[in-house]
């Protein structure tokens, strides 16, 4: 991360925490590994929907990746994870069914 000590030749004031500007960009960060995996399952129940003809089950996983995103972001030991089985399930089921 960038030097917190100066800026710009001028000293870093109070106003401006480091550990406040830190633990934004963590969330940030966070949530776009969520948003992500969120995004490309959605992708994937689009695809199986296309080439399947299953479009209820692609409702299915847009509804279920929604789901696994919040329990993502609310939880954060699960974070990105949530999202990344659910991609998983539908990728499987988009390749072998």
């Amino acid at each position: 991360m960038a030097e917190s000590e100066t800026v710009a030749g001028h000293t870093y004031s109070p106003a401006m925490d480091a550990k406040t500007h830190e633990q934004t960009y963590r969330g940030f960060v966070r949530f776009v590994e969520i948003a992500t995996g969120v995004v490309i399952c959605w992708v994937l129940a689009l695809a199986i929907g296309g080439i399947r003809e299953a479009w209820l089950l692609a409702i299915v996983g847009v509804i279920v990746a929604g789901a696994a995103g919040a329990v993502g972001a609310l939880a954060p030991a699960v974070g990105w994870r949530g999202p990344l089985v659910v991609g998983i399930l539908l990728l499987l089921y988009l390749f072998f069914a």
